[in-house]
């Protein structure tokens, strides 16, 4: 597992907190992997999910950070996504 992968692990789980997120969602790290996120948190791992977001490693990063707003991400194309977009808005406040 890449450290960038850990560190996005370890940083979502701090946001989620313990009720982790209401629904699937995934995190493609463009050349590190994957990171999913559900009611138990968030984990490194690659599997179907209600909602995947993908992204390269420094938009990824802003977006954690909090210097990019995931919305502003996807409306200028550094975040794309595909599946179910009523997840991906559930997540965007947490990820803020």
């Amino acid at each position: 597992m890449s450290e960038v992968i850990d560190q996005a692990v370890t940083a979502l789980n701090a946001k989620l907190g313990p009720d982790g997120f209401d629904g699937i969602a995934k995190f493609v790290i463009e050349g590190e992997g994957a990171v999913m996120l559900d009611h138990s948190g968030a984990r490194a791992a690659d599997e179907e999910a209600d909602v995947t977001m993908t992204a390269d490693t420094e938009t990824f990063r802003d977006i954690l950070e909090g210097s990019l707003n995931p919305t502003s991400a996807f409306m200028t194309g550094r975040l794309k996504i595909d599946g179910d977009m009523g997840a991906a808005m559930r997540l965007a406040p947490v990820l803020s």
